[in-house]
């Protein structure tokens, strides 16, 4: 699958924030640690260093996040791991609200992109309704829904 990566979407405003959230973490962490090892010197410097990698890392994946469609299939890239399949590998993208049981109570969940498979697992995509990317743009949410809906249809028909 050598072809072209596309990101079907804008990604939102979120992302910045869970970065700068990520960073005050990670500095207060640093300061913690610090002060809870009486570090000095190259202490201090490794584990700034060490945190501040970490960060850039982290940050680097967050904005790398997300679901990336091209003519021979689509790439869904997480924060741990990417995954790829080729379209003749999926049967359907469906829209799956998703309800969780809590005694006699129900807890409706968010809606998420669902692709299913042709052998019958499915797969979670990082499309979220409420999301980072979508939580003020429900409309950007069903029309990236629909694209990759249709990109799998024109798939199929060749």
């Amino acid at each position: 699958m050598g072809s072209h990566w596309v990101r079907p979407y804008t990604p939102g405003n979120g992302r910045w924030l869970v970065i700068l959230w990520e960073a005050v973490a990670l500095a207060l962490l640093t300061w913690a640690s610090i002060r809870q090892f009486d570090l000095i010197g190259h202490g201090v410097r490794a584990v700034a260093c060490t945190l501040a990698a970490v960060w850039v890392i982290g940050a680097w994946r967050i904005l790398r996040h997300g679901v990336y469609v091209s003519s021979d299939g689509v790439l869904i890239r997480g924060l741990l791991r990417s995954r790829s399949m080729r379209w003749h590998d999926i049967a359907g993208v469906h829209l799956h609200q998703s309800i969780h049981k809590l005694g006699r109570w129900e807890l409706q969940n968010d809606t998420t992109v669902l692709i299913e498979r042709h052998d019958g697992a499915t797969v979670n995509t990082e499309l979220w309704a409420r999301g980072v990317d979508f939580h003020s743009r429900p409309k950007l949410f069903r029309a990236v829904y629909q694209e990759i809906r249709n990109r799998h249809r024109a798939a199929a028909e060749n």
